[in-house]
């Protein structure tokens, strides 16, 4: 990757050094991925379009204020374009954190499936506004052919009109509908009101059986929400041979595998599955309530492939002894499951990292300066949570990163995580409820100092995922996975009752009086609606990110 323009300093921020003046690499070199296929080749084929991951860039336009941290945005070409490859679009990022990113460009291999756009359009320009930046920008919309999509924008520092041979429309065939992603920039200034948001781009629909692929170009918004009619690309190859082999899935992960911390004061730690079925586990019948069975290894004996039907339910082991043992985990002999799914149209892997706890801790309420135990409330058998590395099936270079977080989570630019030893990156898991986040300390669900805790840090406590690891699922992946049977019971992992969550709330709102009883009013309004449910929770299968992209 490269940044190969420099211009005049025009205010303080961009005299002193921003973290998009840093170019991201990597902590330790890529390995040479295990040979098979075309992953990690450079170059996929669509059907007749063959695209191009290019990270190398120069500098057309940018603004040191608004956006993320008020720092700005800007907006690169690519450069270093292959011969016989055309630019689809330009490339734009926040200031606030280091350049790192991507742009496809695109070879016609049909005959049909790149043509010149027939003229442009001035979508917006910054030269009335007053607002830090190195130059005036002028940001056009190509004008594709009858039957042709743009999927991108020319940024110029001129108000000519580009060239026509500066970029390339897509034949329809070779297009999807996109939708806005993550905020680049906003207008920080009040004295227009022509305002404006740069928004990157990426497909409507979205999961493994999805054709669309990102191009990694952006769009402009104005005030009344509208956005110009841009289109991603669609991979007419699809399934694609791009995707990795089990070896070099293997080799992925021994690379990026994360290295989770869990809190000092954690006693709720993962275990493999084998364990918790080994040491006790049960599966209870309705209507048998009194004649529960123990689980097989691997779960042979679980109910396989059907819908949940409340029918069946897992539990910790009856003898209290047994029973407090199993809730605390075991690490040594844990282990993580990876669900292996094309992401992007095959253009990038996604390998989602799942981990098991067979017990899940209380939840605790901050009031101001004061912490409140909710008591049972948060607690529940058989706790599943995931991590997901997000990998370019063009390099094999991790880009993003998701953090599973309740019924939510975000997905961070791999530029922006830590890591440990080398590539591997690093997750901690909040005390008792287990999410993940990428940074130590407190996330607080709430406001003005009210909310659920959320406590994370560092410890002596640590999984290294990487050192006991099962591919248990994989959508074509050669040689095929043999799933796990336990994979297949969609059933629920705990009891349908854990705790009376009324009589919870009721019994610590008695102990409260004045302030503190208002304020932990807006705490309980803050609980998960999984709290409230009488069912058990449901095992990855049954999650909607298992075919769908993370939420």
């Amino acid at each position: 990757m490269g940044n190969k323009s420099s211009t005049a300093s025009t205010s303080n921020k961009e005299a002193i050094s921003l973290p998009i003046d840093t170019i991201f690499k990597l902590p330790s070199p890529l390995p040479s991925w295990p040979s098979g296929g075309d992953f990690a080749s450079g170059e996929i084929d669509l059907g007749g379009l063959q695209v191009r991951q290019v990270s190398s860039f120069n500098k057309v336009w940018a603004t040191y204020g608004g956006g993320p941290d008020n720092l700005g945005a800007t907006v690169f070409e690519p450069s270093d374009v292959p011969d016989g490859f055309s630019m689809f679009g330009c490339y734009a990022q926040p200031n606030n954190q280091p350049l790192f990113g991507w742009v496809l460009v695109g070879k016609d291999d049909s005959g049909n499936s790149l043509k010149k756009p027939t003229d442009y359009t001035l979508v917006w320009t910054s030269e009335s506004l007053k607002i830090s930046q190195n130059t005036q920008a002028y940001f056009w919309l190509p004008t594709p052919p009858d039957g042709y999509a743009a999927v991108g924008l020319v940024i110029t520092t001129s108000s000519d009109k580009p060239s026509l041979e500066k970029i390339r429309c897509v034949h329809a065939d070779f297009s999807d509908e996109c939708e806005t992603d993550n905020m680049i920039w906003t207008q920080a200034t009040v004295e227009s009101d022509i305002g404006v948001n740069i928004y990157g781009l990426r497909p409507k629909n979205r999961g493994i059986q999805a054709q669309a692929l990102s191009v990694g170009t952006f769009t402009v918004q104005d005030n009344d929400s509208s956005s110009l009619s841009l289109s991603c690309l669609k991979n007419n190859n699809f399934p694609s041979s791009s995707m990795p082999n089990l070896k070099q899935v293997e080799a992925l992960f021994e690379a990026y595998s994360p290295f989770i911390y869990f809190h000092p004061k954690e006693i709720y730690l993962p275990s493999s599955v084998n364990w918790y079925f080994n040491n006790g586990a049960l599966l209870y019948t309705k209507g048998e309530e009194s004649n529960p069975v123990p689980i097989e290894p691997n779960g042979t004996n679980l109910p396989q492939g059907s819908s949940n039907d409340e029918t069946y339910w897992l539990d910790l082991p009856v003898d209290e002894n047994a029973k407090e043992k199993v809730k605390k985990g075991n690490l040594t002999n844990s282990e993580v499951y990876l669900h292996v799914k094309p992401m992007f149209g095959s253009t990038f892997t996604d390998i989602a990292i799942w981990i098991f706890y067979p017990f899940n801790g209380h939840t605790t309420a901050k009031l101001g300066l004061v912490d409140i135990s909710l008591g049972h409330i948060g607690e529940h058998v058989g706790d599943w949570e995931h991590l997901t590395l997000r990998i370019s099936n063009f390099d094999g270079v991790l880009y993003k990163v998701y953090f599973a977080e309740h019924s939510a989570g975000t997905w961070i630019d791999t530029s922006m995580v830590e890591f440990h030893s080398g590539n591997k990156i690093v997750a901690y898991s909040s005390l008792n409820g287990h999410p993940f986040y990428s940074k130590p300390g407190l996330v607080l669900q709430g406001s003005d100092d009210i909310g659920l805790r959320n406590d994370t840090a560092k410890s002596d406590v640590f999984m290294d995922t990487g050192a006991g690891f099962s591919i248990v699922a994989a959508d074509n992946l050669v040689p095929a996975v043999v799933e796990p049977p336990w994979l297949n019971y969609n059933q629920e992992w705990g009891p349908k009752i854990v705790t009376k969550v009324g009589d919870e709330v009721k019994r610590v709102e008695n102990l409260l009086s004045g302030d503190f009883k208002s304020a932990f009013e807006k705490v309980v309004n803050l609980l998960p609606n999984e709290v409230y449910e009488v069912k058990g929770p449901l095992g990855p299968k049954m999650k909607s990110s298992w075919n769908d992209d993370e939420k």
